[in-house]
This record gives structure tokens, C-alpha cells and sequence, in this order.
């Protein structure tokens, strides 16, 4: 008997693969296309032929986005394609309300932006009862668009628009628990209700449970493809920890990789390779976009009342409560947000260090957010010695 797949068939696999949805993952299409008129030429050469005062301010706001968007403000990296999205429709409306909401006659071309101008939106927003972390937010926006032209420090602190140090400072450590058990749940009962509803989201909670992923990664999540050997994972030998890892592609690009080191980390990947249908599968629904899942996403998590409102907990509270306890195990002792004491600096430099690593940060201090600010431990006054008594000279 011939193995050979028949013709027909060949051809019903195709037409299904063809109408297959697109991988959840950053889709070629979203990338810039650079116009053919800009070939071989730098951004200066091709803003030159908007002359201002004669070219139209928003064409021209569209060309700098078209050149410079996909960059970082502060490091040599592409940012994501929600910040791309986010900065451009807020530059695109901040111009726009110079002239419906600021009051101002013309709309200036982005290059002749003046302080004057931001001056009077920071106003709008305040009239607006914008919270101090938006306002924080637009500015940076604007501080990329002012570094985009070579402006450098244009855009200045927030004090200079008047908006006072206690309303922009942004806490960096957690001054609450924002853990689910903080709460008093009953963390594997509810996520045991969540999947029977819905085995999707079910999915993308244990996955979360088990090694602290952010909302997004646990939907893009593959639990075949996202499985690779120690040997693949570029680590030094005295770091192995298991036989597998999971690979994660998080925020920014950076991938990093977490053992398959216990049992529940095990069961959780095993559960969700038992919820896809195919073995290049990702965590959501096939029938639906990124966009879709992640809305279905927060959807069954309201329905089940894992809401600041209801519970009193969301979804990244359970990624909290995940490195909550990771810093315990490490530290041998509770962070200080869930009231662990002060610990010697190594200890706690050491745990915080590890639990940055595990949530996919590049900064020892993102630690905080989730497990609070550091305590110094109180070293205790040493008696003096026969040494420091009067009349005896220095050893």
C-alpha cells in the first residue's frame, strides 16, 4: 500500500492552512514600510523637503512617526507595536487640541513647538482632571518627539508646568500586597472555576501561576514550541537548573528562560499542552485575533470577579502573588510589602536580583513593584575597645 497522501487531500490542507488565523505574535504587516522616495537618504535629507510654514504641520507630524516611532526614547531597542500605536494617536490628537482645545489660531509645525504650547495642554489636561501618572505619560511622548528632531531636554520635568513633586512621582515599590492571597482567595479553586468556564483562560492562568508571566505572555504562550533543552538555553553549566526550559519572548524582545524545575511548573505546561489543538498552537483560541483573546482574556477574569472592584485582585495581582512568594524562597523570609523583615543586603540584593529574572525585567530594582522597598537592617554601636580609650595611640 502506497503512503502517499492523495492529491485532494493535499490541496483540503492547504485551503485550511490559508484560512488559518495569523500567529498572535507581531505580525509583518504592523512592521513600517519605508517609502521608496526615502531610499538611501537620513531622516534630515528627507524632513528638508518639508519646508516649515509651508508644508502642513500633521504631514509632517505623520513623516517624523514614519521615521522615528519604532525607536525606544532612552535605549538603543524597537519598542512595542501597543507604544507605537499609543505615542502616535496621542501626537496626532496633542496637535490637534493646540488649536480646538488650547485655543491656539494655527497649528504649529512640529519642528516650531514651543514651551508655550506645552505649557497650555499641560493646563487642558489639569482642567481635564487627568491623573498625574497620564500627564507623566504625555510628556514622554513629548520627550521622544523633541529627541526625534534633536532636541535634547526640550521637554523639561514636571515641575516646570506646575505640577507639584507629590502628584508626579511615581512610587517604584509596591506600597501595598497586591497578591491574590493577600486577599484571603483560595487561589487553585479559583482557577480550577476559571478553567471549567473557560479552558483558555484557564490555561493562561496556571501558566501564570506557575512561573509569573504577564497577561500576554501567557496567551501567546506555545506550550510545545515554547520548550527547549537546557542545551539551547545559552546558560553556563553551573546555572542549569532542569533538563527543559520554557523559552518567554516578553516586553521589548527580551526572551528569557525558566526551568522546569517543579511539579506544579510541570503540571502547568502539561495542562496546557492538553488545551491546544495542534502542536504549534498558542494559549489562545485559534479562531480569534491577539486583540480578541486578550479581551476575552479580562472578560472571564471580570466574570469571576478577579477585578479591583470585586476581589479586590486582577489578573497581574496573580503574577504578583508569584513573585511574592519566589522572593520568600529565596530570601528564606517575606518581602517587606507582605511585612518580612530586613534582611542582610547580600540576601536581599541576591533574592530581588532572581526574582527580576524570573519576571523578565533588566533591572535588579524593578523588583520592588512587587515585593516593596528595601530595609536596611539596623547595624548595632559597637562597645568601644581598650584601643579607643583616651591616651592609647592608634594601633
Amino acid at each position: 500500500m502506497s503512503n502517499a497522501i492523495p492529491s485532494n487531500t493535499v490541496r483540503r490542507i492547504s485551503r485550511r492552512r490559508l484560512q488559518e488565523p495569523a500567529s498572535p505574535g507581531r505580525s509583518s504587516q504592523q512592521q513600517p514600510v519605508r517609502p521608496q522616495g526615502w531610499a538611501g537618504k537620513t531622516p534630515k535629507e528627507i524632513l528638508a523637503r518639508y519646508q516649515p510654514g509651508k508644508a502642513p504641520p500633521l504631514k509632517v507630524l505623520e513623516v517624523l512617526i514614519k521615521l522615528f516611532n519604532t525607536q525606544h526614547t532612552a535605549l538603543e531597542k524597537t519598542v512595542s507595536h501597543k507604544t507605537r500605536q499609543e505615542r502616535a494617536q496621542f501626537l496626532r490628537r496633542f496637535f490637534r487640541d493646540l488649536k480646538i482645545k488650547a485655543g491656539f489660531k494655527t497649528v504649529p509645525d512640529p519642528r516650531n513647538l514651543g514651551q508655550k504650547h506645552i505649557h497650555a495642554m499641560v493646563q487642558v489636561w489639569q482642567q481635564a482632571h487627568l491623573a498625574p501618572a497620564t500627564i507623566q505619560t504625555y510628556l514622554s511622548f513629548l520627550r521622544g518627539l523633541a529627541m526625534w528632531m534633536g532636541k535634547h531636554g526640550f521637554v523639561r520635568k514636571p515641575s516646570h508646568y506646575g505640577l507639584s513633586l507629590e502628584e508626579y512621582q511615581r512610587q517604584e515599590s509596591a506600597q501595598r500586597d497586591k497578591g491574590w492571597a493577600a486577599q484571603g482567595i483560595d487561589i487553585d479553586a479559583l482557577v480550577a472555576k476559571v478553567g471549567q468556564f473557560d479552558r483558555y483562560v484557564g490555561a493562561s492562568l496556571r501558566l501564570i501561576q506557575a512561573m509569573g508571566l504577564r497577561r500576554k505572555e501567557s496567551v501567546q504562550f506555545r506550550p510545545f514550541e515554547s520548550i527547549v533543552p537546557f542545551e539551547e538555553t545559552g546558560k553556563p553549566l553551573e546555572k542549569k537548573a532542569a533538563d527543559r526550559y520554557v523559552r518567554i519572548k516578553g516586553k521589548g524582545g527580551r526572551v528569557r528562560h525558566i526551568p522546569l524545575d517543579s511539579p506544579n511548573r510541570l503540571a502547568a505546561v502539561e495542562f496546557a499542552q492538553g488545551v491546544v489543538a495542534s502542536r504549534d498552537a498558542h494559549m489562545g483560541d485559534p479562531a480569534h485575533t491577539l486583540k480578541q483573546n486578550l479581551r476575552r482574556f479580562d472578560y472571564v477574569l471580570a466574570k469571576f470577579g478577579i477585578t479591583e472592584r470585586g476581589l479586590r485582585v486582577t489578573g497581574h495581582g496573580l503574577r504578583h502573588e508569584v513573585l511574592i512568594q519566589f522572593y520568600s524562597s529565596q530570601a528564606g523570609e517575606a518581602p517587606p510589602v507582605r511585612g518580612g523583615g530586613p534582611l542582610p543586603p547580600d540576601v536581599d540584593r541576591a533574592a530581588r536580583q532572581a526574582v527580576s529574572e524570573l519576571a523578565g525585567h533588566a533591572r535588579t530594582r524593578a523588583a520592588g513593584a512587587y515585593c516593596g522597598p528595601i530595609r536596611r537592617q539596623i547595624q548595632p554601636e559597637t562597645a568601644p575597645n581598650d584601643r579607643d580609650a583616651p591616651g592609647l595611640p592608634p594601633a
